[in-house]
């Protein structure tokens, strides 16, 4: 190598330009020479006797065997990033050929092989090659340097790359403990997570590899102190810096926890620092350290305490300003809870915060708050049912219990301190020595007390005591021997015996007086002092006999604690879940797929537990089953086979009744809409054969009674089987005599609501709401003849004169079944109604007695609205049954005869041209249609109504009921003649035309809401059905959205919105009442609403076109809303303005509005209306435009705030060079506010500007009837001009007086006389001319 080097550094010199096989050569040569080398060398550390001159030819041979290697390791690396970066669009195998025909061979199987030799010679001792011992820091950085450009490449992450990664970290591992490269590697690593976002899990599967096998944990310190001592404010501003340093935190603390704790606390900056993403990094770094160290229950005090301030730190950024850091802690806390590492202590807390995040305003803090309670609901270690209302009751006896337990020790410790007997036997030797030394004293050195000659033997007695109490025992002793020569007749003195010893006899007199007399009744005395011994003895025997019920009734207490606090804490989070499910319930129609997935999940999850208020979310997620998003309805379909297909049961029988409770429990006081949403998810287990045959064997045999069932489970299995119907129609279509038999067979009393489930079961045979394609075969029919229609007419003629309330529904459902199964229905019905009308008469008959004047007979109430009820569905139903039925069958019938005409013709060469070129236009067939539908529009017009038919007859009837609410007052039998008339006026445009100002004056003057509400039903179809007609009567549609009735309120909201959604109503200025409701008082209509313009606001630029009237309307001091509500309504309406065209325009427009805006209100609310925009720059430069027209009203402080907060949403994202104009936009505004508007002039003429301000001026008095003139000419959203209101109206000086000061917009068809009901002819509209509908040119505007 010595001799040769230049030889070798030419080829790396120019390694660009020579052939690829001495490429090859040179590196098969070099790493030939430089394992060589390696395996001579320790032979030559080895040698003590080496001269100096054969170890410096051995350390330039190292040196340029090293410099050669690496320099050709890295010209082959350089040459292969720059070939993948330019065939990156190539596949894999495309490349790799590229790649080998590049070099001659596949250069990312041989760097392993290098590294590992460089590996292998640094593991020599080669320090002894320098002079004393110290390696050259060029040396190790040559080595080290290529293993770092190695690392730059972007495939070094790839999984075929892992041994190269392993290499070059064991290289770096050498080179660090034998080379002293710390420092280095430190500052090389940081410089590379700043620079390259693909190192940060390489970096770190080093690192812990150094940590731990190479035992360098101080290298992890440093690392982190490195990043630690980063500036916040710079790492805010670097975020691909940033990044790579928060994904090397989170995976080393995943690897190696336990050393990166005692690192922590220099970190701890970043959680104050405005990078969210290093906020995030800390913050996963101490929820893995709380998973892997610091878990379980025998941790040390400091580590305790270390975990408790991690919790802390994640609790409190649950908070956090920015919601992906409060994401994170969510899922963090998450993770902790689901590996069981969160300790009970703080279960409340993170419950209570996960409840707080549900309220959000970021969709992902939600769904991950529904996650994280979720993980609470799995691994609660409570109770697998958590019902709030079954815990409440253990809760209460147990700590019923515990007070119990707690005031008996209590009584029972009082005693045990104040123990008289205790207290004697603890004096009682050292009174017995006492009273010995007095009793063997002389006489004359007796000390005796005196007793006052008033004192009586029960105060002398006192004195003893407390003589006694205080330890005085010799005056005690010598009081004792005067009292018994005093009150020699008094208790206890007078039971002194002689025969007795002095001392023993003293010692029970004391022990009495001490004691009390009760202690002398209950124990016996002692007969001389040698027997106190074993009187001792029992007085001590009895607290050593006593100290293990003691123990065992302290540690019973303990136990009853734990056991209360266990339910408290059960009882406390099923509180808090039960709260949760109130606020999760409300997220269930969010527009976000995965957050009503989560919602679902969790209500099946809480279910699953127990919680009662679960069943209402599982109840309130059926609607969804009807969603357009695949995702959400499959989540439906899941959670529902989970509740209820995989029931418990030890057979197949048992599984069968356990699932068909269930979906019975569902049933009870279920509403029409759960009844078919319920129907469309069995539907489809029973497409998908998800359903045993056992099930349905198991409900015929409840609905046949076979198996003893109540009738409401009877009746509910018959709307099951008829649920399932709609899947399989032979499931009833086998069995129909069965369930004729079973809810139409003559019985007393007559089961209505059996029977009407009977007939929808029925019915699903044949489901009109998916038609046959198949034009080939007829519709499926039955006879008239049939039993089905003979117990149908027998049930609805003979239930007709009993007041059964039940009977109209089913009598409703019995029509529809027969005009939907029965050949020539209309013929039944035509029976059912004379039989049911001559039973009428029969009864007025009876009614009308010859002594009443016969003028006026008296019918009863219930069976004139019986008799108008089944009119109405029988009109309805023969409408229905022509326009679906009867037309289907005609163009049936027309396309076979046309097929059999083509097939016969088909032989025949002469047919025209004329003729061929029409079918194939399809000109034939549509003219076969129109012909078809006029012959049934003229059959609805001409004939059903007249006088040959029975429906006629009837006509007069409810005209004269619908005519006279004085004198059919009846509230029942008026909503039924209601709906009879809109029924009879959906046949014939005649007979609704002349009909619909009687129906407008009941919806505008009737005293019944129900009433109210069924019309402005019948009218909604008639403007369907009709639209033309009821066009000029779409004010008093609007109207009914003020109703006084809640319930007349939420029907008029469903309604217009399916007409306006529908394009059947024009969308005029009226829909601010729709607005109204956005802050009804009731939370269902204020939902509907806001459904409403949610859905509305995808209907292109509708709402950007309605916004002008809505704000005039709701702002107009006559009949707008007060100033809160307004705020409300218009920011929810505002959020849908999310385009910037429309933004500007709107900024515009609303500005423009100043100027002819009259009160303060409307000042105040049209400014905040700007301030709920989403502003841009160039809205902002619009809105600096038209300064002028508010700038005289900024002196108000609401309108200034209003100004301010739109310049504090610009600055949030705001550019550099856009803050010049945000800052000049606030500067005018606090001018304005706090001097006035000649601050304006001066501070223009004070920056030099005065050539400036006159053109300014001039171009925007130039410009402002140009905006004014755009405004004019957009048809849909326009602005009124005070040159317009004077071509209008000629006297000016009326428009300027002050009687009207509201807003009036040119979209204002209609005045406030418009919504009083119209009474006389000549106000009932007459124009008619046909509606309008939205096009899609007028949405692209």
């Amino acid at each position: 190598m010595l001799e040769h080097f230049d030889t070798v550094y030419s080829i790396l010199h120019h390694f660009r330009s020579i052939d690829p096989g001495l490429k090859e050569d040179t590196l098969e040569f070099l790493i030939k020479v430089v394992s060589r080398h390696s395996q001579e060398l320790p032979a030559i550390l080895d040698n003590a006797a080496l001269n100096v001159s054969d170890r410096s030819i051995h350390l330039n041979t190292l040196k340029m065997n090293c410099y050669a290697l690496i320099r050709l390791l890295e010209s082959f690396e350089t040459m292969t990033s720059q070939t993948s970066l330019m065939d990156l669009d190539l596949g894999g195998k495309v490349k790799k050929a590229r790649a080998k025909a590049t070099h001659g061979f596949d250069w990312e199987e041989e760097r392993q092989p290098i590294l590992q030799l460089l590996t292998q010679l640094l593991q020599l001792d080669i320090r002894h090659l320098w002079n004393h011992s110290i390696i050259e820091e060029e040396f190790v950085s040559l080595v080290t340097g290529c293993c770092y450009r190695l690392l730059e490449n972007p495939t070094i992450s790839h999984q075929k790359n892992r041994p190269t990664r392993e290499a070059i970290a064991r290289l770096l591992g050498v080179a660090l403990t034998r080379y002293n490269h710390m420092l280095s590697a430190t500052v090389k690593i940081i410089q590379m997570l700043q620079h390259f976002e693909h190192l940060a899990p390489v970096l770190v599967a080093a690192v812990s590899l150094w940590a731990t096998e190479y035992g360098m944990k101080s290298i992890v310190g440093e690392i982190i102190r490195e990043i630690g001592q980063k500036c916040p404010q710079e790492l805010s501003r670097d975020t691909s810096g940033a990044k790579g340093f928060a994904a090397f935190l989170t995976e080393l603390a995943e690897r190696v926890p336990a050393i990166l704790m005692s690192s922590m606390c220099i970190l701890l900056d970043h959680l104050d620092g405005e990078n969210y993403v290093m906020r995030n990094a800390v913050l996963a770094a101490m929820a893995e350290m709380v998973l892997q160290v610091l878990n379980g229950d025998q941790l040390e005090e400091a580590a305790r305490d270390t975990r408790d301030q991690f919790l802390d730190t994640l609790q409190a950024h649950g908070h956090d300003v920015n919601s992906f850091v409060r994401s994170r802690v969510l899922q963090l806390f998450t993770r902790i809870v689901q590996r069981k590492a969160l300790p009970l202590t703080r279960f409340q807390a993170v419950v209570a915060l996960a409840v707080g995040r549900l309220a959000d305003k970021s969709v992902l803090v939600c769904k991950y708050a529904i996650q994280l309670l979720a993980s609470f609901l799995t691994n609660n270690p409570f109770s697998c049912k958590l019902s709030d209302t079954d815990l409440a009751g253990p809760l209460q006896k147990e700590t019923q219990k515990l007070q119990e337990m707690r005031a008996k020790r209590q009584t029972a410790a009082v005693p045990a301190v104040l123990d008289p007997e205790e207290e004697w036997e603890a004096m009682l030797p050292e009174l017995k020595s006492t009273l010995q030394q007095l009793l063997t004293l002389p006489q004359e050195e007796e000390i005796p007390e005196k007793i006052a000659t008033p004192e009586t033997a029960e105060a002398v007695k006192e004195h003893i005591r407390q003589l006694l109490a205080k330890a005085s025992y010799k005056q005690a002793i010598i009081l004792t021997q005067e009292a018994i020569g005093h009150f020699q007749e008094s208790e206890p003195f007078s039971h002194m015996d002689p025969e007795e010893p002095e001392e023993s006899s003293f010692l029970n007199l004391l022990g009495t007086i001490f004691k009390g007399p009760a202690a002398s009744t209950q124990k016996n005395p002692q007969g001389s002092a040698e027997n106190m011994g074993p009187g001792q003895t029992d007085g001590k025997d009895k607290p050593n006999v006593s100290e293990p019920e003691r123990s065992q009734g302290k540690d019973e207490l303990v136990k009853q604690e734990m056991l209360v606090q266990y339910l408290q804490d059960a009882y406390s989070f099923s509180l808090k879940i039960t709260e949760a499910i109130g606020i999760i319930s409300k997220m269930m129609y969010e527009n976000t797929t995965t957050v009503v997935q989560e919602v679902i999940e969790f209500f099946v999850m809480a279910f699953q537990f127990g919680v009662p208020q679960a069943l209402f979310g599982v109840r309130r997620m059926l609607p969804l089953i009807w969603s357009k998003e695949p995702g959400v309805r499959e989540a439906v379909l899941n959670a529902y086979r989970q509740l209820y297909l995989n029931p418990k049961g030890d057979s197949a029988r048992a599984k069968a009744h356990a699932l068909i409770q269930n979906f019975s429990l569902l049933l009870v006081d279920a509403s029409l809409g759960t009844i078919q949403c319920l129907e469309e998810i069995l539907c489809e287990f029973v497409q998908k054969d998800e359903l045993k045959p056992a099930v349905t064997q198991l409900l015929w045999e409840r609905a046949t009674e076979k198996v003893p069932c109540s009738a409401l489970e009877c009746c509910s299995s018959v709307m099951l089987l008829g649920m399932m119907a709609r899947g399989k129609p032979e499931i009833v279509g086998s069995n129909l005599d069965t369930l004729v038999s079973i809810g139409l067979e003559e019985k007393f009393p007559q089961d209505y609501r059996l029977a009407q489930q009977v007939c929808h079961a029925i019915g699903n045979i044949s489901d009109r709401r998916k038609p046959s394609l198949d034009k080939r075969h007829p519709p499926f029919r039955l006879p008239q003849e049939h039993r089905l229609f003979e117990r149908l007419q027998e049930m609805v003629t003979k239930g007709f004169v009993h007041p059964d309330p039940l009977w109209i529904p089913f009598k409703e459902v019995a029509v529809t079944l027969i005009y939907q199964l029965a050949e020539g229905p209309e013929g039944i019905c035509a029976q059912i109604l004379q039989r049911c009308a001559k039973q009428a008469l029969e009864k007025l008959e009876e009614k009308s007695t010859p002594q009443e004047d016969p003028k006026t007979p008296m019918l009863s109430a219930f069976l004139l609205m019986n008799l108008l009820s089944l009119a109405g569905d029988v009109a309805l139903q023969q409408l229905i049954h022509l326009e679906q039925a009867v037309s289907g069958e005609l163009c049936r019938r027309r396309v076979l005869q046309e097929e059999h005409e083509h097939k016969t013709r088909e032989p025949k060469e002469n047919v025209s041209t004329e003729t061929t070129m029409e079918e194939e236009m399809g000109l034939v067939g549509a003219t076969a249609d129109d012909t078809e539908a006029e012959l049934i529009r003229s059959i609805c017009e001409m004939e059903l109504l007249d006088g040959k038919q029975i429906l006629a007859a009837f006509v007069p009837l409810v005209l004269n009921v619908c005519n006279n609410p004085g004198l059919y007052s009846n509230p029942e039998l008026c909503a039924a003649a209601s709906l009879a008339l809109g029924k009879f006026c959906m046949i014939s445009a005649t007979f609704c035309d002349s009909q619909l100002r009687l129906l407008f004056t009941m919806l505008e003057k009737s005293s019944l809401p129900i009433l109210r509400s069924n019309i402005m039903i019948a009218t909604g179809d008639l403007a369907i059905r009709f639209p033309n007609l009821v066009d000029p009567w779409t004010p008093h549609l609007y109207a009914r959205l003020r109703d006084p009735a809640q319930q007349v309120r939420k029907t008029a909201a469903l309604v217009m919105t399916h007409l306006i959604l529908k394009d059947m109503v024009k969308v005029k200025g009226q829909v601010s009442e729709m607005a109204v409701l956005l802050i009804d008082p009731v939370p269902q209509i204020a939902a509907l609403a806001k459904n409403f313009f949610n859905e509305l606001s995808h209907k292109g630029n509708a709402i950007y076109n309605l916004l002008p009237d809505i704000i005039s309307r709701l702002s107009d001091p006559e009949g707008g809303v007060e100033e809160k509500p307004f705020h409300t309504i218009m920011k929810q309406l505002l959020s849908y303005i999310t385009k910037d065209k429309q933004t500007e325009s709107l900024v515009e427009k609303l500005c423009q509005r100043f100027r002819i805006a009259r009160t303060e209100r409307q000042y105040r609310d049209l400014a905040y209306c700007v301030s709920q925009l989403p502003f841009t720059e160039r809205g902002l430069c619009k809105m600096l435009d038209n300064f002028d027209c508010f700038r005289d009203k900024l002196s108000d402080e609401s309108i200034f705030n209003a100004f301010l907060s739109v310049v504090s949403k610009l600055r949030r994202g705001a550019k550099p060079e856009g803050k010049a104009i945000i800052d000049e936009f606030e500067q005018k505004l606090r001018a304005c506010h706090t001097r006035g508007l000649d601050t304006i002039e001066e501070l223009e003429i004070g920056q030099g500007s005065s050539q400036k301000t006159p053109s300014a001026k001039k171009q925007s008095t130039v410009s402002r009837p140009q905006h004014l003139a755009s405004a004019a000419s957009d048809n849909d959203f326009v602005t009124p001009e005070p040159r317009r209101t004077t071509r209008r109206h000629p006297n000016t000086k009326q428009r300027t007086t002050k009687k009207k000061p509201r807003i009036v917009f040119s979209s204002d068809e209609s005045s406030e006389e418009e919504l009083s009901a119209e009474m006389t002819e000549d106000e009932t509209p007459k124009k008619t001319t046909p509606i309008h509908r939205a096009s899609t040119r007028r949405h692209r505007s």
